[in-house]
């Protein structure tokens, strides 16, 4: 196994709460109950909180700097309170610097709560879906915005449904070998800078910019934009990084791999990635090799792997034929298929 050199991990230890209400009022059905107040807090916890017992009044291990979720558990538990103990109860959970309050199910709290919360600065939003899905849409959300970020120069590519990072040494022919495969078919997700966060332990997902996109530098041709070009079928937004290939000029003094029975693995933002050196010489078709790298990968993953195979096949024949008298050579004796 090895590293990738120059890896510059990034992490965002924060997100306004503006940003994040810009980002999903939409997309989650997401609206602002409150006075347009707090906008700036900062939050600074990828994980969501439930406050049920802290509007009950035990607060020792109350998670405040996290985004606060009233389901319907929440909301019936107020509505069963006298308006004074409500007001109390709701009194106690803003006391604390919380980044925001959003209640589901279509829920919507009683008018003295937005009085409350407008006059303490925090922000309450509303939303018609049910808790279980919102939380699990702001989790994935906030898990991306939170996520350990790397920045890698190269050409991602999906080829086959595999995605595949071209790396190498600049003016090696990352962009040509990339150009070459979404002529065939296959799809662009990044060229020149490719970012790749981390979502969960072992899934890396890469994205080009927002300045570069689906923009590609050609050496001697000059930018050139792939979508408008080869059409929307010629890109993607995102995808899962599943084999590194690192171009390089034919070393003689190193020892390529021959059988494949040996793999190698490089480790990027703490994953570890399948790794194939490929070493460049005249008359090697670099784009056929990586459409095959990616097939020989498909075929692994649903349980085929041509190295072991022949090698069984290698053992099975060897034992045979120490186990038996054959002819001295093998032949067809008619030329029959």
């Amino acid at each position: 196994m090895s590293t990738l050199k120059n890896q510059s991990v990034v992490r965002k230890e924060n997100i306004s709460v503006d940003f994040f209400y810009k980002q999903v009022h939409k997309s989650f059905n997401i609206d602002l109950l409150s006075q347009k107040v707090g906008m700036d807090r900062k939050i600074i916890d990828q994980n969501l909180h439930r406050p049920g017992l802290a509007l009950a009044g035990f607060v020792d291990l109350f998670s405040y700097s996290r985004i606060q979720l009233f389901g319907n558990t929440e909301k019936k538990y107020l509505e069963q309170l006298s308006k004074d103990e409500r007001i109390k109860a709701v009194k106690r959970l803003m006391e604390f610097p919380i980044p925001c309050i959003i209640f589901s199910d279509g829920n919507k709290p009683e008018k003295e709560i937005i009085e409350m919360a407008n006059d303490n600065g925090i922000p309450l939003f509303g939303s018609n879906f049910k808790t279980t899905k919102l939380a699990y849409l702001i989790s994935d959300f906030l898990d991306d915005q939170f996520a350990p970020r790397i920045s890698l120069h190269g050409s991602f590519l999906d080829v086959y449904g595999v995605g595949i990072l071209f790396i190498g040494k600049s003016g090696i022919g990352k962009s040509e070998v990339a150009l070459d495969l979404v002529e065939r078919g296959h799809r662009l997700v990044a060229d020149d800078v490719v970012i790749f966060t981390k979502k969960g332990e072992g899934i890396l997902i890469g994205s080009g910019t927002d300045t570069i996109k689906h923009f590609m530098e050609v050496r001697g041709i000059g930018i050139i934009d792939v979508r408008s070009m080869f059409g929307i079928r010629a890109i993607r937004f995102q995808k899962r990084l599943e084999i590194v290939v690192e171009l390089e000029i034919w070393n003689e003094d190193y020892e390529y791999t021959r059988t494949g029975l040996d793999e190698s693995t490089v480790n990027i933002n703490g994953v570890d990635v399948p790794y194939i050196r490929l070493p460049i010489i005249p008359g090697k078709n670099i784009t056929v090799i990586s459409e095959s790298v990616a097939l020989h990968y498909l075929l692994k993953h649903y349980g085929y792997n041509a190295a072991e195979k022949l090698k069984q096949q290698i053992k099975t024949k060897i034992k045979e034929k120490s186990s038996k008298i054959n002819r001295a050579v093998d032949y067809f004796e008619h030329d029959f298929e």
